[in-house]
């Protein structure tokens, strides 16, 4: 439901009811607060100083906002009491500016610096505790020269800074910083809302550039600070319909309001009266222009709305054992914004009372036998009668509009299925509060702004369609999982993901260590099965390479911090200046993985060995390293944490950053537990059961039919994909075509050849030949010479141990080796259908290394 501000609040109100933020919307009281406003001035200073209207024109001017539909209005100065005090009696909530000289180089004179800050105090002073204050902006719009010339980090610190000052001042008030593209790159995490100034004059742009900016403001409201059309060079009846485009495609953004830029031609500005532009709703003397009315309309769709017939939805809740938060989420489901929907709920086995609990509601319940989640998802989806099947969890409350968004990107686009972020609520307490900022929570993955690779299972909808199509849920995965697999699967077939920032789950955090430790065993069970379901999507130590974009809270990071690179344009002239991050390295990627501390129990292993000869301690400073590089890791995720609910003290505040640090080691701990458990391991194989000798051997194949080179390999892929070898096809600069993993050691190339005979016939020649990896030339390497450094030295016990270290990788490479060669040879050769038609394949023969065909 959309509602304005309350009307007429006294500014001596014991206890007003001021916004605040929760999640992407800003709310006041329990009544979601969508921003309809515009900006106000800047205007001629009168008496000196006072920069607004005399009170007669100001009154007049807000009652004539709010009798078109205007709940907002956007100061760039400090307004005086009186004027605070005329909003609130037209229920008018006010952005309040707090100017300084940011056009200056404000940071090379440190008593600047002091004298910004101490204004910005005195600004937030005189309006603190006002019920009409919506939030306070401690900048608008640093130039990005200025900013270039300080370097970012130290325009952060300093906003930071402001930031602080502005919350001594007035606790409960909220803060923002007004950006614009040329500085977009600004990391402002404390931040309670992201507001922009953005002028885009086509439809398209804009859109494709809010999709960018909800996903850099992530679990925060998105407030458009200025849009705005100039009416003197473009006409009347232009502005109207930019304006109306320009709103309504911020509210289909899911955006929390924008303001209109501005209510008055009336502009004032460096000293002088601005005449060359007009960007009012109003002319100068207060006559409404077209845009008014334009404006009024489009404010109407806060929160937006679908045109024509909605598509019915049904609604799966998943649940076993979920009595503890079970009623939470049926509650949140009731209260939603959505014409025609229905809730499932299937009920998996549960021992406790969830059963009557689900009973308690208007839904329809099913009772099965404890089957795991995917085939609770499977029942459900059988169960459902709409066109859109729309699944959450039972520890998860979805926002009041959230079937109104996923379907807003259903009815716009032709994606199969559409997710949207989740986000800890406040109040579950510290220990959850402490996981939600740890890793291995549910993300979403970005291939672009507004496409998804990986949507989480707490929220996520589908054409019923596309998931039979595709069978459903793979029942294998019981616990988690599925949302991958079924993701993949979906996108396999050809079909795209959708991501609205707008459609919010409030998702509860495991709130006890023991089970976010169960959790994260459970993760890694789940990895071990995807990997082996797909392991092309795996490298050689078994981790996911996703093609898109991670987002989410918990995220890890090196140990050292990366450097990012801004892009400025040249001589900072970039319209959009964007922070890009280079990919990290191998080394620097080691330490993020669970298998990072089976290095490091190595590495101990070694240096207990040092006691019977002692070279092996030099392994010591290395293991120092690696586990620094570990607690570093966990110190920069704490330090990065943010809690809903505030600490009381920098003692409790404290304790929260040290305990997220200990989840920060106990995670990879987990999950490692989990994959090790359940064959994930980086010594698994992944040829085939056959092992041969490794060594070169050329087949060749022969064809009384022409076939494309290219057809010869796909044929061979096909062969190689049925029967599960793991591969990759070589690149633009590879003299090899085909890489076969046999597991994390060794591995087979194949290369091609195809001899032209006439008359259409061919003879296709294939290279297979065995592939050391680097890590097994390491670790021959370093095991073979520190086994002959011990013997040489005496140490027979070292050197014993150190030589079977050497010939336990020997051995192991020597079977990866064979098996991927193997599979190769198998799939170029099997006798049954040895060419890319049959026909031809009646006729081929294959010939080894030594013989020639004819």
């Amino acid at each position: 439901m959309v509602v304005a501000a309350r009307p007429a609040v006294s500014s001596a109100s014991a206890h007003p009811l001021r916004p605040t933020v929760g999640g992407k919307f800003l709310s006041v009281g329990d009544q979601r607060l969508y921003i309809r406003g515009v900006t106000y001035g800047t205007f001629r200073p009168r008496n000196g100083d006072c920069e607004f209207p005399v009170p007669q024109v100001l009154e007049t001017d807000f009652a004539a906002m709010v009798d078109n539909g205007i709940n907002a209005v956007r100061t760039y100065t400090v307004p005086p009491r009186w004027v605070l005090d005329a909003a609130a009696a037209q229920g008018l909530r006010v952005m309040v500016g707090l100017p300084w000289e940011q056009h200056l180089t404000f940071l090379d004179d440190r008593r600047r610096a002091h004298s910004i800050e101490k204004s910005v105090r005195a600004g937030v002073r005189a309006c603190a505790g006002h019920p009409a204050v919506l939030c306070y902006t401690i900048g608008n719009e640093i130039p990005a020269s200025i900013v270039r010339w300080h370097g970012r980090r130290r325009v952060e610190r300093f906003l930071e800074r402001l930031h602080r000052a502005a919350k001594q001042e007035d606790p409960q008030g909220l803060v923002t910083y007004v950006n614009f593209p040329s500085t977009e790159y600004l990391e402002l995490p404390f931040l309670d809302l992201v507001t922009f100034n953005v002028y885009l004059e086509s439809q398209q742009p804009l859109e494709a550039y809010l999709a960018r900016l909800q996903n850099l403001a992530g679990d925060r409201p998105l407030v458009m600070a200025e849009v705005g059309f100039d009416s003197r060079r473009h006409g009347t009846e232009e502005q109207a319909r930019v304006l109306r485009w320009q709103i309504e495609t911020a509210a289909a953004a899911g955006c929390a309001g924008a303001f209109v830029f501005a209510w008055t031609d009336e502009w004032h500005r460096g000293g002088h009266d601005i005449d060359d532009w007009d960007f009012g709703l109003t002319t100068r003397d207060r006559q409404p222009k077209p845009a008014l009315s334009a404006v009024r309309a489009a404010f109407t769709t806060l929160p937006p709305r679908a045109a024509g017939d909605w598509p019915r939805i049904s609604v799966v809740v998943c649940t076993y054992n979920g009595e503890p938060t079970l009623r939470d989420c049926l509650d949140g489901l009731l209260k939603l914004d959505y014409p025609d929907y229905e809730v499932i709920v299937v009920n998996d086995g549960s021992t406790d009372a969830t059963a009557a609990i689900a009973a308690e509601y208007p839904c329809r319940v099913i009772s099965t036998e404890n089957r795991g989640l995917s085939a609770a998802r499977n029942t459900g989806m059988r169960a459902a009668t709409g066109e859109i099947v729309a699944y959450t969890d039972d520890d998860a409350r979805p926002d009041p509009d959230w079937l109104t968004q996923l379907a807003l990107t259903f009815l716009s686009t032709d994606h199969a299925g559409v997710g949207g972020p989740n986000i800890p609520p406040p109040g579950d307490g510290s220990v959850a509060e402490c996981v939600a900022n740890a890793p291995g929570g549910p993300i979403h993955v970005l291939i672009s702004d507004r496409e998804a690779e990986h949507i989480p299972g707490c929220n996520m909808a589908f054409r019923k369609r596309c998931l039979e199509a595709i069978g459903g849920f793979d029942v294998q995965f019981r616990t988690a999982g599925d949302d991958v697999d079924v993701c993949w699967r979906l996108q396999d077939q050809g079909w795209s993901l959708g991501f609205n920032p707008a459609a919010v789950v409030w998702h509860h955090r495991r709130n006890s260590l023991r089970a976010y430790w169960r959790q994260q065993r459970g993760y890694g069970r789940a990895e071990a099965l995807l990997e082996r379901k797909w392991p092309e999507k795996y490298n050689g130590p078994g981790h996911l390479s996703w093609r898109g974009r991670l987002y989410g809270l918990g995220l890890l990071h090196t140990a050292l911090p990366v450097r990012w690179r801004v892009y400025h344009g040249t001589w900072g002239g970039g319209l959009f200046q964007r922070l890009y991050r280079p990919a990290d390295g191998i080394l620097a990627s080691l330490p993020l993985m669970p298998e990072w501390n089976l290095v490091l129990a190595a590495l101990a292993a070694l240096a207990a060995l040092g006691v019977v000869w002692p070279p092996l301690l030099l392994a010591l400073p290395v293991l120092g390293v690696g586990l620094a590089s570990l607690m570093a890791q966990a110190v920069r995720g704490a330090a990065r944490a943010r809690f809903p609910t505030p600490p009381r003290s920098h003692r409790a505040a404290a304790g929260l950053r040290a305990l997220t640090a200990a989840l920060y080691l106990a995670q990879p701990l987990a999950r490692l537990s989990g994959r090790l458990a359940h064959g994930l391991t980086p010594w698994r194989r992944r040829g085939g059961d056959r092992v041969a000798l490794p060594r070169t051997t050329v087949l060749a194949l022969w064809s009384e039919r022409w076939w494309p080179a290219a057809e010869w390999l796909e044929w061979v892929e096909e062969r190689l994909r049925c029967a599960g070898a793991v591969f990759r096809r070589g690149g633009d600069f590879d003299r090899w075509e085909l890489h076969i993993r046999g597991g994390l050691l060794g591995a087979a190339r194949v290369r091609m050849a195809v001899e032209e005979h006439g008359a259409g016939r061919q003879l296709a020649r294939y290279r297979v030949w065995p592939r050391c990896s680097g890590l097994a030339t390491v670790l021959l390497t370093g095991f073979g010479s520190l086994a002959a450094a011990a013997a040489v030295d005496g140490a027979a016990v070292a050197a014993a141990a150190l030589a079977a270290v050497f010939g336990a990788v020997v051995l192991r490479l020597a079977i990866e080796c064979g098996s991927a060669t193997v599979s190769a040879m198998r799939a170029i050769g099997v006798p049954g259908e040895p060419g890319p038609d049959h026909a031809a394949a009646s006729r081929s023969r294959v010939v080894r290394a030594g013989e020639d065909a004819r």
